[in-house]
């Protein structure tokens, strides 16, 4: 024999896959994948439970008055007052949407398509402010309208972000305006 063939008849095959361990592997790995995002589900309803003493949201009035300031943006969620990340998931207030805010002498109201809408009335607006980050979500400093609203006995800071930011500061100013004078009235 030649040295050629001898060389060719002594290399052997590459291995070839094992198909069923690699399969097995693929489906573990996709029911470990659900089993975590069901987890997640559940700690959320679990959530959203504990939360249920907090009450339903206001809806808007049929005749809530002439806008002073409306903006278009994103609303990225709620949470207590003071604890950026202790969010509120029940009724709604946790989904992150679009948003639609409308300001007027009755209050509040946020319009979500695809979310629960929700409406805070004017007595129960307590401060406005330009802040950084609400659970979840960190901007720049002073990227996120945050609002602090009384809502049956709890406290709540509900962070908004408009498509314009140049629009914050005229949101800040006159949401603190109307809450000095409705506590002025009180």
């Amino acid at each position: 024999m030649t040295p050629v063939l001898l060389l060719a008849a002594g290399k052997e095959s590459a291995e070839v896959t094992d198909w069923a361990a690699r399969i097995g592997w693929v489906v573990g790995l996709a029911l470990f994948v659900a089993l975590v995002y069901w987890l997640m589900r559940e700690g959320w309803k679990w959530r959203g439970t504990l939360q249920g003493d907090l009450p339903e949201p206001h809806s808007a009035p049929d005749d809530p008055g002439e806008a002073k300031l409306t903006m278009s943006g994103r609303y990225h969620g709620s949470t207590t007052a003071g604890q950026w990340l202790d969010r509120i998931v029940a009724h709604g207030l946790g989904t992150r949407s679009r948003a639609e805010l409308t300001l007027t002498d009755a209050g509040l109201d946020v319009v979500r398509p695809g979310a629960g809408d929700f409406f805070v009335p004017a007595d129960a607006l307590r401060e406005a402010r330009l802040d950084k980050g609400i659970a979840g979500k960190v901007l720049t400093e002073g990227g996120l309208l945050v609002v602090t609203w009384a809502h049956g006995d709890k406290l709540i800071d509900s962070g908004f972000r408009s498509d314009h930011a140049a629009e914050h500061n005229a949101w800040v100013e006159a949401l603190n305006h109307m809450i000095n004078q409705t506590e002025g009235a009180r």
